[in-house]
């Protein structure tokens, strides 16, 4: 499975009811109209679809609904990442389970891990499934950053795939895509400012926010930058 393209980290929508109710059908008409447009991937559970404040029981629904919605069109990513490594690898396994075709895992966060603790916490979460491991680092939220070394020793772990960066800086993309000239091992753009520059050290795609309300443009860029077409892109 290559990880490419636009990938729409999909915002989870809610109704505006005493329950804070996940609204499906307007969940459904979003999925519609991204795979219409053209994205390569629905990625849930993520920073914009609010995975910090859903309950495990609605974040396993929410999955569960969502691969029945996207019916194997294109590849659906899922968010499994949380603080503890044990609460990573239940829904992990929960979501492979469900049909996910790869999960997302951010660093644990509130308390900043060691280099050591990083790389046990994210082989464990990787050995515990079979299907690809997309490491996610947005150290603005988190307050860690993986740095190269620990993303390097993780690419040789054999599921880990790839890595997602939002932490906007130049340096780390640089580095990643160092690694990324590996065999499977690809690098996602997380910040969409640097998705043109992403592209041009490495980067295979990027998990856009933006492609939730102007799809067509993230996704024509996408198809420029692969063509070449410099000009165009910077338009």
């Amino acid at each position: 499975m290559k990880l490419e393209g636009i990938i729409t980290p999909i915002v989870t929508p809610f109704h505006r009811d005493a329950q804070q109710s996940i609204n499906y059908e307007a969940t459904q008409q979003l999925i519609d109209h991204l795979i219409a447009k053209g994205v390569k991937g629905i990625f849930i559970l993520g920073s914009n679809g609010e995975f910090h404040v859903i309950e495990e029981a609605e974040k396993i629904e929410f999955a569960e609904k969502v691969i029945q919605m996207v019916d194997h069109r294109v590849p659906v990513y899922v968010g499994t990442g949380a603080c503890s490594t044990k609460e990573t690898i239940r829904l992990s396994k929960k979501m492979e389970e469900l049909g996910a075709d790869a999960l997302s895992v951010i660093t644990p966060y509130f308390l900043t891990p060691t280099a050591e603790e990083l790389v046990q916490h994210f082989t464990a979460v990787a050995e515990s499934v079979s299907i690809p491991i997309i490491l996610y680092n947005i150290p603005k939220a988190t307050g860690c950053n993986l740095s190269a070394e620990v993303v390097g020793r993780l690419a040789e772990v054999k599921n880990i795939r790839g890595i997602k960066d939002s932490s906007g800086k130049e340096e780390n993309l640089k580095a990643y895509a160092e690694i990324a000239k590996r065999d499977d091992f690809d690098l996602l753009i997380g910040s969409d400012s640097k998705i043109s520059y992403g592209y041009a050290v490495g980067a295979s795609g990027a998990v856009a926010g933006t492609s939730n309300v102007i799809t067509e443009v993230l996704v024509e860029l996408d198809r420029a930058l692969r063509n070449g077409e410099t000009e165009k892109a910077e338009a």
